[in-house]
């Protein structure tokens, strides 16, 4: 039995690459919520903060779904 050393720094790098953007997208989310909050809260209106928050919300939706159809497949 061997280990393919150079399959599984690839699977590592893809796998650290795709948890850092997730995270990074759902903060993003959440950011934009706040900022929306804080917009209501001094009278004004955050429309494009909480447009780019469910953008980033549905973008990590999609690619937990696309990863759940590369598994079941």
């Amino acid at each position: 039995m061997s280990i393919d050393w150079a399959a599984l720094g690839s699977v590592f790098g893809v796998s650290l690459v795709a948890t850092v953007v997730l995270v990074g997208l759902f903060t993003l989310g959440i950011v934009g919520l706040s900022r929306q909050e804080r917009a209501t809260a001094q009278g004004g209106s955050a429309a494009l903060a909480v447009t780019g928050a469910y953008a980033c919300f549905a973008a990590c939706a999609a690619a937990v779904a696309y990863g759940i159809y590369l598994i079941v497949a």
